[in-house]
């Protein structure tokens, strides 16, 4: 496939997407926390790949490596212009508020909830410790293609995982005041450990 690939095959390329445009969506919603931006990540990764599709080793293994490093740096790229805006219109007064009528379903609620839990476990490591998390415990790369997809050494990999594990160990161990009215208590790295319900682009 890599040759069709660095070739403009525009049948491997179309393959490429089928195969691959799942976990490239999943992965850009684990590290910016929002269906819209990862919407947004998938469709410049491919976009990013195609354009770029001449610097693929014609020889190696999977391309999900590939893929997922790009998709990596898209989704700093949209995490960076999301702090601006929200730095612009803090400046800004705000609009009137507006009820909001949305009709949510428990599930998609509970779904919400336990994404903004991860990303503000997540939030809390570097940004190359959150990378390296995501890329080896959910997109399931081993040490030697998380190397190859962030362009680090596989020493690199091990330390950055080491340190996102410990610290998500001892966020873990912080547990949280019960909520009003419902006496639940909770944490938001335990809620980093249990898996994603992800949805399908």
């Amino acid at each position: 496939m890599r040759r069709r690939l660095r070739a403009g095959d525009r049948a491997a390329f179309a393959d490429l997407y089928e195969r691959y445009a799942r976990a490239v969506y999943n992965h850009g919603l684990r590290l910016t926390g929002d269906w819209s931006t990862a919407e947004e990540v998938m469709s410049e990764t491919f976009l990013a790949a195609w354009s770029t599709r001449e610097r693929l080793e014609p020889d190696g293994g999977s391309v999900r490596p590939w893929l997922l490093g790009i998709a990596t740096h898209k989704a700093h790229n949209a995490n960076r212009s999301l702090r601006r805006r929200i730095a612009f219109l803090a400046h800004r007064q705000g609009p009137d508020p507006v009820a909001d009528f949305a009709d949510e379903t428990a599930g998609r609620i509970d779904d919400a909830r336990r994404l903004a839990a991860v990303h503000a476990a997540l939030g809390r490591l570097r940004r190359q410790e959150r990378e390296v998390l995501v890329l080896c415990v959910w997109s399931g790369l081993d040490y030697q293609q998380t190397a190859q997809a962030l362009g680090v050494p596989v020493g690199t990999v091990r330390s950055r995982l080491s340190r996102a594990r410990a610290r998500l160990g001892r966020l873990a161990g912080q547990r949280t005041e019960p909520r009003e009215g419902r006496g639940e208590v909770g944490s938001e790295a335990a809620f980093a450990a249990l898996p994603l319900r992800e949805a399908t682009p």
